[in-house]
C-alpha cells in the first residue's frame, strides 16, 4: 500500500507541468538589478507549429520599494527581427501585502509575457529583460532597483 502511494505521488509531481518546455533564471547581483544589465535567455528547439505561452518570472524580497514593476522585454527571432515590450505588473496590493507565492521575505510571481505565439522559425530566439522603473515626478530612471533577486523566463506548450 504504502509503495503504490508513493508511485502515484511521483507521477502525480512529474506531471505537474508536463507543458514546460523552457525555464531558466538569472540571479541578481545581491537583490540588486542594475538597469544597464539585462537578463538575457536564449532559446532553440521550439516546434514550428506549436503555440506557446511564455511567462516572465519575478523573485523579489522585502526590500522591494514598488507596488509595481516596468519592464522592458525584446525577443529576437533567429532572422534578427525583434519585438520590443513595456510591461507594467503589479506587484502588491494596496494594502501592501506582497503578490505572488512563497514563504517568507521571498515572493515569486509568475508574470504572462506573450500569449499563444508561435515561433515560425527554427534557430535560436533571443529574449532580453530589462527594468524601467523611475520614481515619481523624476525623469531619470532607477539606476539600481533593490529587492528583485531573480528574473526568469519560462515557456509553455499553450494547451487551447
Amino acid at each position: 500500500m504504502r509503495n503504490s502511494f508513493l508511485v502515484v505521488l511521483l507521477l502525480g509531481i512529474a506531471s505537474c507541468n508536463s507543458n514546460l518546455v523552457f525555464s531558466d533564471y538569472q540571479t541578481m547581483n545581491d537583490g540588486k538589478w542594475e538597469v544597464d544589465k539585462p537578463a538575457h535567455f536564449e532559446v532553440e528547439g521550439l516546434d514550428t507549429t506549436q503555440t506557446y505561452n511564455m511567462f516572465i518570472n519575478i523573485r523579489n524580497d522585502d526590500v522591494f520599494p514598488y507596488n509595481n514593476l516596468f519592464l522592458i522585454a525584446e525577443l529576437e527571432h533567429p532572422d534578427g527581427n525583434t519585438q520590443k515590450d513595456t510591461l507594467e505588473y503589479r506587484m502588491a496590493e494596496p494594502t501592501g501585502e506582497w503578490l505572488g507565492k512563497g514563504l517568507g521575505s521571498i515572493k515569486e510571481n509568475k508574470l504572462w509575457y506573450k500569449e499563444k505565439i508561435v515561433f515560425p522559425d527554427s534557430g535560436v530566439y533571443k529574449v532580453s529583460i530589462i527594468h524601467a522603473m523611475r520614481q515619481n515626478g523624476n525623469v531619470e530612471g532607477v539606476q539600481i532597483l533593490d529587492g528583485i533577486t531573480d528574473v526568469g523566463l519560462e515557456i509553455e506548450k499553450s494547451t487551447q
